[in-house]
């Protein structure tokens, strides 16, 4: 196991990366800009490990440096304990999944990179939710999509929170940002823009391109002009009991097994 360092005071530098979790507007500028994000519990933690991601620093307490022993071992970082009181006050609420990591961001993958050799893409226009981004990516992991791309106003992936409603997939499933369409029309992929316009295509009579990319819009507004407008086809799922529309992230789940289906995925 890495060194045990024993942490009383609650401004103790050792404990940056850990204040004010639950300020999302602190914590969506400072953790990309300082190249870091947070991994919550035991088993996200153990995913971020096993996707190759560098831990920092892990904050616990006495409780678990038991049971955590094998993980806290391989984490290879220094491993603060605080005792229970200090935890809260430091993160800002009560942590109640045994361990916090600090790990080291990657640079953002080329979109080439993303999409090689990809048939199935998620596009992300600037969904703002980051529980919606993580819900979003868990189904795309769990349905067979080979990648997800975000708009550059998409909510991070790697927020606390996206991280946890995914199950971690983040780590699993490759993903990137894009500005604008044109660069996936030029890859070869068939852009879908899923909508609930009264003009758009029965999503289960859309047989599929080989290579597809499913644009899905904001909680808002949807889709917006400029991805409706590039769009070679849009799609719509049925709706009744005169419900309009889905949540975005039950209408990916339905979008992303559909888009399976059609595959014969």
């Amino acid at each position: 196991m890495s060194p045990v360092e024993r942490v009383t005071d609650p401004a103790d530098p050792r404990l940056r990366d850990f204040t004010e979790l639950r300020d999302v507007q602190v914590r969506s500028r400072r953790e990309p800009t300082e190249g870091l994000f947070i991994a919550e519990g035991e088993a996200t933690i153990r995913r971020a490990l096993d996707a190759g991601y560098v831990p920092r620093v892990v904050l616990t307490t006495d409780r678990w440096l038991t049971s955590m022993g094998d993980l806290l071992g391989s984490a290879d970082a220094p491993i603060l304990v605080v005792d229970e009181e200090l935890l809260e006050e430091t993160t800002g609420y009560p942590v109640h999944r045994g361990a916090l990591a600090s790990m080291t961001r990657r640079p953002l993958s080329s979109l080439a990179d993303v999409i090689e050799g990809a048939t199935r893409i998620l596009v992300l226009e600037d969904l703002v939710d980051h529980t919606n981004v993580g819900a979003v990516f868990r189904s795309a992991a769990a349905l067979g999509m080979d990648a997800v791309v975000l708009t550059p106003r998409c909510a991070d992936p790697l927020y606390r929170r996206a991280i946890r409603t995914s199950m971690g997939a983040v780590f699993t499933v490759p993903w990137t940002r894009v500005d604008g369409p044109e660069a996936l029309r030029e890859a070869g992929f068939e852009l879908v823009a899923l909508t609930p316009a009264a003009d758009a295509v029965d999503l289960r009579s859309y047989d599929g391109a080989p290579k597809v990319a499913l644009a899905l819009g904001s909680e808002g507004d949807g889709l917006s002009a400029r991805w409706l407008d590039a769009a070679d086809v849009c799609v719509s799922i049925p709706m009744a009991h005169g419900v309009d529309s889905l949540n975005v992230a039950a209408a990916a789940a339905v979008a992303c097994y559909a888009l399976g289906a059609s595959s014969g995925r």
